[in-house]
């Protein structure tokens, strides 16, 4: 539970000391893709990131990115994951020359990398992200049928004109060859160039979830990373707008939102988002700040431990064991002081270890086991946020440590 640390040797990240820098002004000949454009080099092929060699003239529907670890699973770089056999999600991200054209303070793929790399030879989430032709992709999964290790795939979008009707294909040609109860699919939607009807039109071509990047949990923190303060496109009101218009199409348990711990919001901030979905009859999925290389928040500290344990905890006990927040007691720092059950109840659900795994779009095992394994997207294997796979009795005992919550000796 909360130590007696405070702002200026404190154990969370408070909001003045979590400013991103401003981001510096790009040469007009690099703006928009411009140094991929002007050389033109026909794509062939899997891509592999490498900022020494020409980017190739890669777009999306023909070619989508995919995490480094969507890539070791389907075989497509070689490779092993510390602990982990494989990731359960296929997540699959648009891809342009011109990259994302918005602005986010912690995204490694933000506009301001425009003249530093090219956009298909960004780090996201910590990782680089293979460029693929769609339809290798798809003959992969399709071959492997039944017996596929994925339990989910995600299609991404990114803020760019052609992302809407890209998606549209991409989901299209996914469905055309694999049934949808094999592997279900998930939108991580782009709200800021998205209207009502598209959202209704994804479910129609059968998305079974759909999802918002929320990622800051208030709208000043919102305005100060994704907005404004960044001279980035996006807003807090069109972001509850589409997540509303999701709730209406996709239905409960159909919906969610990305939120980010760590980058300036209290711990009270937080999770009263995470209670507000749970009242619309939605799911938070939550992911530990880390400072991206590159991005314009590279240089601050990674969210404390016992930070992060105490909000994964409680959006665990929001979400999956009826606790409300009202329930919950908090410090005069927003700090969780009580999470509302008895001593002996909590001990039991922390040694499930369910509450410290990552969390997303569920997979085939159960509910609250996230086919979205992410591994090591928001911490180093060294000292894991996210565990991406089940944590055992020795990892239990480091997060009660991290935590200040030793288990009760009877």
């Amino acid at each position: 539970m909360p130590g007696d640390k405070t702002a200026k040797g404190m154990d969370f990240n408070a909001y003045d000391e979590m400013a991103p820098r401003s981001p510096d002004k790009t040469p007009a000949e690099l703006r928009n893709g411009g140094r991929v454009k002007s050389q033109a080099a026909t794509p062939s092929g899997v891509y592999l990131p490498n900022n020494n060699i020409q980017t190739p003239d890669m777009r999306s529907p023909e070619y989508v990115q995919m995490s480094t670890a969507a890539a070791i699973t389907l075989g497509i770089m070689a490779g092993k994951m510390y602990r982990c056999e494989c990731t359960r999600c296929l997540n699959l991200l648009l891809t342009y020359p011109e990259g994302c054209r918005a602005n986010c303070a912690y995204c490694g793929l933000a506009r301001h990398r425009e003249a530093d790399r090219d956009y298909a030879d960004r780090n996201f989430i910590r990782v680089d992200w293979p460029s693929v032709p769609v339809a290798e992709i798809i003959e992969k999964v399709a071959a492997d049928g039944e017996n596929t290790p994925f339990h989910r795939m995600c299609i991404s979008m990114i803020t760019h004109p052609n992302s809407d009707a890209d998606t549209v294909s991409v989901l299209k040609a996914w469905t055309d060859r694999i049934d949808p109860k094999t592997v279900p699919v998930s939108i991580l939607s782009n709200p800021t160039t998205m209207q009502r009807d598209d959202v209704a039109t994804l479910h129609g071509l059968g998305a079974d979830i759909f999802t918002v990047a929320l990622d800051a949990a208030t709208p000043t923190l919102f305005d100060r990373t994704r907005g404004k303060g960044v001279q980035s496109p996006h807003t807090w009101k069109k972001y509850w707008e589409i997540l509303n218009d999701a709730r209406d199409i996709f239905g409960k348990e159909k919906f969610g939102a990305h939120l980010i711990v760590g980058m300036g919001e209290t711990e009270h901030d937080v999770l009263s988002v995470v209670q507000d979905l749970r009242d619309m009859g939605g799911h938070s999925h939550m992911f530990c700040f880390f400072p991206e290389k590159g991005s314009l928040m590279d240089h601050l500290p990674a969210t404390p431990r016992d930070q992060w344990r105490r909000v994964q905890m409680a959006r665990y006990l929001i979400d999956y064991c009826n606790v409300r927040l009202e329930h919950m007691s908090f410090d005069e720092h927003g700090r969780v002081s009580d999470f509302g059950l008895p001593k002996a109840e909590l001990d039991g659900i922390i040694d499930t270890g369910l509450p410290f795994r990552t969390s997303g779009c569920p997979g085939k095992f159960q509910e609250d086991i996230s086919a979205c394994d992410r591994p090591y997207g928001d911490s180093p294997p060294s000292d894991i946020a996210s565990f991406p796979f089940q944590p055992n009795k020795t990892d239990i005992r480091k997060v009660r440590r991290q935590m200040g919550f030793p288990k009760t000796v009877n």
